[in-house]
């Protein structure tokens, strides 16, 4: 049998010189990060732009988003014009407990109702809790950040 005296040395060594530097990780509840502008944490949804077509939920490979809507009749615009068919949003629900971020739904909307935000501190006590429902989601919408510009 090998004596192990320069490994452990060359360990106690390493051990020795980081025990008195200055830590690289930040210390989460009392210090927060600033997250990278593209940055996915979650995601919002903009009712008014969500015509309901599915594309978001079809695309999903964890079958996280539930949707739910109906098709409500409105008046023509005009006397005698065609009634038009609108569909409207009932239920938009997404679990972020099976959620893996991939971004598909985001990059499928074609109405863009889907967001990504830099928020990152949603978690819940409860995993019944981390379904989030369209109204959750719409208050998320605030905290989307503006585009970057486009290039001349």
């Amino acid at each position: 049998m090998q004596p192990r005296i320069p490994g452990l040395a060359k360990g106690m060594w390493v051990t020795l010189r980081t025990l008195f530097k200055k830590p690289v990780t930040i210390m989460y509840p009392k210090v927060k990060e600033t997250p990278v502008p593209r940055a996915r944490g979650v995601i919002a949804l903009d009712q008014d732009a969500c015509t309901v077509c599915m594309l978001c939920a079809r695309n999903c490979p964890d079958w996280c988003i539930y949707i739910e809507g109906h098709k409500e009749e409105r008046p023509p615009d005009k006397p005698g014009g065609r009634v038009k068919v609108r569909a409207e949003l009932d239920r938009f629900d997404i679990d972020y407990a099976l959620c893996m971020y991939c971004g598909i739904c985001v990059e499928v909307c074609p109405f863009d109702a889907l967001f990504w935000t830099p928020e990152y501190e949603y978690s819940e006590y409860r995993m019944g809790d981390m379904l989030h429902d369209k109204d959750r989601l719409q208050d998320w919408l605030q905290t989307v950040p503006e585009p970057p510009a486009l290039e001349a």
